[in-house]
Formats: C-alpha cells, structure tokens, sequence
C-alpha cells in the first residue's frame, strides 16, 4: 500500500520529476581519480567533451506526467529518445555544479540551467537532485525535479531589460541630470507647517537662512555624464564634492521660489537659474524640477534636469545690445539717447549736463581716402568716450558724426571736466595717429531750474556749432567748403 501510495504521489506530482542512474557517472568518476585527477572542476572546464560524456553516462529510469507534459513528449521512450534536443547549449555549466557536487561526495544538488522542449521552446528550470537513501555509494538512483520558472524568468530578464533602458536614457540624454533626494526638505517645510506658519514667502523673509538650511538637506543621488560634460567636471566624485562651486552667488533666490513651488503643492516646476561650471565660465540653465510618481509621499526620489541655454541668453543678450548700441563704435544709439532723455524729463533729479560733439574733418576724409577711412576716425572716437564716459553717465552716437554725452547729476564743472578729459584722451590717441588725426567740435550745457531736457539738448547744440566756426574760421577757405560744416 505505501509503495503504491508513493507511486501515484510521483506520478501526479505538480512538478516535473525524473528517477534518474547515475552509477556510470559514478563509474567515470572513479577512473578519473584512479587517473590523478583531483580539481574536478578544472578538469571538465578544459574540455567540454567531458562533460558530455558524463551526461552521456545518466539513464534516465523513470519520470512522471508533468515531466512528459512540460517537455512536451508522448511517453518515456520519446523523451530518452531525444534528450540531445532537451539538453544543450546553456545548461552544461550548470551541469559542471551538479557532477562537482556529486564528486565531492554530496547527496544533494541545486541550479539553475536552460532546457528544451521536444519543439525546441526554450524553458527556463529550477532544478534540484538528492541521491535516494541507500544508494550513496552508487548514485543508482538519484530523484531530480525540474520546476519550469521561465515565466519568472522572462519577467526578471524584462525587468532588467527596463532598467538597462532607464539607465541608458539616463545617461546618455543630452540633458543634464540629477537623482536627489528631497525628503530632508520635506521634513524641514512639514515642521515649519506643524508650527502654525501660512506666509511660507513672509516666513522665508524673516528666515533667509531656513532656506539655506534646505539646500543643504539635499542628496544627489547620481548625475549623468551630460552633467559632467555641462560642468566641465572629470567625474562623479569631483562634481559632487565641489557643488559650492556650482550652486553659488545668486542661486538661494531661484531656490527659495522652488521651495514656495513645494510649499504650494507644485512637485513639478520649471525657471531659469545662474550656475557656474568648475572652470568659473557662466552656465544659463532650464531647471526642470519633478518629484518621481510614487515619491510624492516623501519626495525621496526626486529628478533635476538642467537644459544649457547659455547661447539663447548670449543672444539675447545680443539682440538686446544691438538694439541699444552703435556697432560701429561700440556706444549707445540714438533709440537708446532717445529713451534716456525721456526717463531723465520724468526724473527730478537736477542737475543734468550735458554734452554735444561733432566730429571736425568727417567728409573730407570720406571724400579724399573713402569711407572706409571715415570709419576709422569714427571708430577711433567711439573707443575715446567709450575709456572716459561711465555710468551713470552715459556716451551716444546720434547721427553720422554726432555724439552725445548725457551726465544725470552733474553740474556744469564735471561737464567741463569730462570735455577735458576728453582733449586729453584724444590728444593720446592722435600721438598714435599722426597721418590721420582726430578732431571734434564739442558743446555742453548744464539744466536750469524747470528747463527741460530738449531746451538742455538745443543749448548744448548751439554751443558746439559756436565751437565748430571757431574751429573752421581759421582754416583756409577751401578746406571750410570741403568741409561741409
């Protein structure tokens, strides 16, 4: 009755299970040893053939339905019929464990190998083998069960396969980015929340150095090699021990509007920040902020992507000069004189000079050398008030070859002033120049009480046109009508 009992147990087991003989391994073993050899491993490894020729040795006594089912054969004769299709290409490592095991004089083995069905589906097996009591000494009988994991398996391998994904976009996206961790932050804002604080902004106000106390509650967890590329740093280390160097000046204000984004429950946000790679050069930079899905409870897993846009902002920067600058000689253009005489008629602040200059000579040296030559004198001036004339203070080109100096705050002696130092520079740069000097008629005029900035500008005008006679009245009659002036 036991024996029967035992009988239909195995054959209607829910696992693949094989009586297998393994006496003519056993056989082999013996031979080999008798033949020296002792590091078995070694041994089957420096050829392969041997461990075919032990698997060759295994007669297979008995197996059960399911192992019939699972490797999809109509009963024991096909199956031993064609174990060279069940047994092959990946599983002879696994194979090496099993006869190591059993050469050391284990009962029991375990592994993990690959088998085939008789239609060639790849299976994935579990397998384990004990030598049945009473045949330790033959290994006649040993009991080895085959448990199918390939849907595990295939889900293991898929999972790795996502993450290997996941991590090559993490690291080779054109974009910077940061894994951190948020959750000391999150502890610090919950605190401040538990003591009754509603004004996060007010609190941070009064506070200013919470917020510092935030950033360094930060984590990063790792960074990609874009980072390391946008920071010109050599590597992980490096960066991460040298972020003072990255996050500094400027960067608590952008960080102290992320926090209020957080205080508010915003766990994606973007805006445009200052950082400095490790080299000092600028970096404009997109931050991108965004708690990951699942993290939202503690923020302990949160991604940073930083977007380099420091050449959009360099043109922009750009765009903005040229819209306010001369390129020629590199001073404020007349939209720019315009604006700026506006903003000083609605500014009360008295006095204000200012100063008119025309450039002697300019269409005599178009004329006789080509305007290329023109450009050269104009040029040469541009650079002269550009050493002399700083903010507030500030040097305009308003024509061909008139220029303006407005000066908010000075009154008619530092106006003075700044014309001679202006003959002083020129004089200087004539020394450089002796085949084509520069000179220029100038005339300034400082506000009155309750005179406006155009009456400034026609005094100013008029002064310089006074000098400009003067300057010609003393030229030979010819070079007066060359002139033009």
């Amino acid at each position: 009755m036991t024996g029967s009992v035992d009988a239909n147990i195995f054959e209607l087991a829910p696992i693949a299970m094989w009586i297998e003989d393994f006496s003519g391994v056993k056989a082999q073993f013996d031979l080999w040893r008798s033949g020296g050899v002792s590091d078995i491993r070694s041994f089957l490894r420096q050829d392969m053939a041997r461990v075919a020729e032990c698997s060759a040795r295994i007669r297979i006594l008995q197996v059960n339905r399911k192992t019939l089912d699972l490797f999809e054969a109509a009963d024991l004769d096909e199956l031993s019929g064609n174990l060279d299709k069940v047994f092959r290409d990946d599983m002879w490592e696994a194979h090496i464990n099993e006869l190591c095991d059993l050469w050391n004089g284990e009962t029991e083995f375990v592994g993990a190998t690959a088998n085939y069905t008789l239609s060639g589906r790849r299976l994935d097996i579990q397998l384990r083998g004990s030598v049945l009591p009473g045949h330790e000494e033959t290994l006649a009988q040993v009991l080895v069960t085959t448990e199918d994991v390939t849907d595990r398996e295939d889900a293991r391998r898929a999972e790795l396969e996502n993450r290997r994904y996941a991590e090559g976009v993490f690291e080779h996206s054109p974009v910077s980015l940061w894994i951190e961790d948020f959750s000391g932050v999150r502890a610090l804002l919950e605190d401040v929340r538990a003591r009754g604080i509603v004004d996060f902004r007010v609190f941070t106000d009064v506070h200013p150095e919470f917020v510092r106390q935030c950033m360094a509650e930060i984590r990063v967890l790792d960074v990609n090699q874009a980072t390391l590329d946008l920071f010109c740093a050599p590597d992980r280390k490096t960066l991460l021990m040298r972020q003072s160097e990255i996050l500094r000046d400027e960067m608590e204000k952008p960080f102290r509007e992320q926090l209020v984004d957080l205080w508010e429950g915003r766990l994606f946000h973007s805006r445009e920040v200052v950082n400095y790679a490790l080299d000092g050069s600028v970096r404009h930079i997109l931050l991108n902020f965004a708690v990951f899905p699942g993290n939202e409870h503690d923020w302990s897993r949160v991604q940073v992507a930083l977007t380099d846009i420091t050449a959009r902002k360099k043109a922009e920067a750009y765009l903005e000069y040229l819209g306010k600058h001369d390129i020629l000689t590199k001073l404020h253009n007349r939209a720019f004189y315009t604006d700026e005489l506006n903003r000083l008629e609605r500014k009360s602040l008295r006095p204000v000079s200012a100063i008119v200059i025309d450039l002697n000579g300019l269409k005599d040296a178009n004329d006789q050398r080509g305007h290329d030559a023109g450009d050269a004198l104009l040029r040469r001036f541009g650079e002269v008030l550009n050493s002399v004339v700083k903010p507030p203070h500030h040097a305009t080109r308003i024509g061909g070859d008139e220029f303006a100096v407005l000066m908010p705050g000075a009154d008619r002696q530092e106006a003075l002033g700044m014309i001679e130092t202006i003959n002083e520079i020129l004089k200087i740069n004539n020394q450089f120049y002796s085949d084509a000097l520069l000179s220029v008629s100038m005339g300034t005029a400082t506000s009155e009480p309750g005179e406006s900035m155009e009456a400034i500008m026609k005094r100013a005008d008029d002064a310089m046109y006074e000098h400009k006679r003067s300057f010609y009245a003393g030229k030979p009659p010819n070079e007066r009508r060359r002139a033009g002036s």
